[in-house]
């Protein structure tokens, strides 16, 4: 060898050495990378959707959960999804407390009020933690002072009674958002259980009045809530409303097809209307394998399913939060992977963006969760699953809280 090619060699050497080994630059950028935990702790989180009222106001229900009183700055684990404390340790900024009663509720419009006074009550009782917001300005002043939001959205047209009036004063209460039907359809609007060929309901859609209605919303600044509607009161909704509406809770259909999910013309034009899809963790709306599971599960448990809802006066809801909790381990093996959920929301971004999609639980309202969201203390872990699927920051927190946020802004 002679020593040119020795010193050519050597350098070649070093160059390879060199480029291998970690610049300084990418330490920085090891040491300034985020933890999900990070991440979420510094976004604004937000929950369109939990049914936590309705547990407070109904007695039958308390008696049947075995408590005599709801005390949200008690621990209520085991018996809610939510309590103060578990919002807090979740980093959820925002939750949207739904107002809600069956369709077979005699006088809605005076349940929704005692709903109100109820969750001002808790407010009151929390003040120097809590507070409740009725804009984008008082929900930002209140994340800087580091309080826990409460805002209110209606579950139901059915609470308004037909009376636009009362629909005004919902909105003077506070309320920001109205589903415009439950599971029930009301005389203005066809639900998406109404809707479905089977049930043979007389009519779909928007009548003259829900048209007002939805007018009536935009004039005061109520978010449009489409969960729950029909195919048809949903195209209706969307040639009748001038700002953007939103999806409180619902999920994609073309990963599970179940009447209460959006397809996607639908994902498409409300995205076009600069809307969001908050998407639901009920299991039977995220995972296509779950309802054939939940019925093997009740049949095995037959008899005492019978036996539950006799005592329960034909109460699924409870019937199934009494089993699941007694049969705990059955029930685990049928929830699905809280992947399952993120699914929904990368469908959603995959098909018109990632400024569309937002988070809503439907705690307190479903019976099973998917594994790993026990409850409102789990938030955190959608970002962790967000991050490890190559989310940017930015899109995180996006999906999180600020895309909500535009909406509200654009409704005012």
């Amino acid at each position: 060898m002679n020593r040119k090619f020795i010193s050519n060699f050597l350098i070649l050497l070093f160059l390879i050495v060199f480029s291998c080994s970690p610049s300084g630059n990418s330490d920085d950028q090891s040491k300034e990378q985020k933890s999900y935990q990070e991440i979420h702790d510094e976004a604004m989180v937000i929950d369109g959707h939990n049914d936590f009222l309705y547990t407070v106001v109904d007695d039958v229900l308390q008696n049947h959960l075995g408590v005599q009183s709801i005390n949200f700055s008690a621990d209520l684990r085991g018996i809610t999804h939510l309590d103060l404390n578990r919002q807090i340790e979740g980093g959820l900024d925002v939750q949207f407390f739904s107002i809600w009663c069956p369709g077979s509720q005699v006088d809605p419009f005076y349940m929704a009020m005692r709903q109100i006074d109820s969750l001002e009550a808790i407010v009151s009782r929390n003040a120097d933690r809590m507070t409740i917001t009725k804009s984008s300005d008082e929900l930002l002043t209140a994340i800087k002072a580091k309080k826990a939001i409460a805002m209110m959205g209606v579950e139901g047209g059915h609470m308004i009674e037909d009376d636009l009036n009362k629909l005004t004063s919902l909105y003077e209460r506070g309320v920001r958002y109205m589903t415009l039907t439950w599971n029930n359809s009301n005389a203005w609007a066809t639900s998406s259980y109404d809707e479905q060929p089977e049930v043979n309901f007389p009519r779909k859609g928007l009548t003259d009045l829900g048209r007002q209605v939805v007018n009536k919303m935009n004039e005061l600044g109520m978010l449009v809530d489409i969960s729950h509607v029909g195919e048809q009161t949903f195209w209706d909704v969307m040639e009748t409303t001038t700002k953007p509406v939103i999806a409180s809770h619902s999920s994609v259909y073309t990963i599970c097809e179940w009447h209460r999910n959006l397809k996607d013309d639908q994902i498409r034009a409300v995205a076009e209307n600069e809307g969001i899809i908050m998407v639901n963790f009920y299991p039977g709306y995220i995972d296509p394998t779950f309802w054939k599971k939940e019925i093997a599960f009740f049949e095995k448990h037959k008899e005492e399913t019978d036996s539950l809802m006799e005592v329960f006066n034909n109460d699924e809801w409870i019937v199934e939060y009494f089993l699941y909790r007694k049969y705990e381990e059955e029930a685990n093996a049928i929830r699905p992977p809280l992947s399952k959920l993120v699914d929904h929301i990368d469908y959603i971004v995959k098909l018109v963006g990632v400024d569309y999609v937002g988070l809503g639980s439907d705690f307190d309202g479903i019976t099973i969760n998917p594994r790993e969201l026990d409850d409102a203390s789990d938030f955190p872990l959608i970002t962790k699953e967000l991050v490890s699927r190559g989310y940017s920051e930015a899109e995180i927190v996006k999906i999180l809280g600020e895309n909500f946020v535009r909406v509200l802004k654009a409704n005012e």
